[in-house]
């Protein structure tokens, strides 16, 4: 068995799907396509922990919220929409360098 064995896939078939990824989004499209894969994964992540920790916790009313941590929730929405438009204007910055 093979270290690289993934799925069922060897290492042959693991490159012959990444020439076929190069070739059809080409070279200077993958670093936007992984940074996008990315983010994508971690924000799966972070609403699957969510998931998984609302089981073994016992329901809060969200009532019950102090004003500090809806200050808090408030100001990373507002860092969060912050960094989502930095984000954007970067990778336009980004295409408008390329074009």
């Amino acid at each position: 068995m093979s270290p690289l064995l993934i799925g069922g896939l060897g290492t042959t078939e693991l490159l012959l799907i990444l020439a076929v990824v190069v070739l059809l989004f080409g070279a200077t499209k993958l670093p936007d396509l992984a940074r996008g894969s990315g983010r994508a994964l971690r924000i799966f992540k972070a609403e699957t922990k969510g998931l998984m920790d609302d089981d073994d916790e016992v329901t809060v009313d969200p009532v019950t919220k102090t004003p500090e941590q809806r200050e808090i929730e408030t100001r990373q929405a507002e860092l969060d929409a912050r960094q989502a438009e930095i984000d954007a204007e970067r990778d336009r910055l980004r295409r408008n360098d390329t074009a």
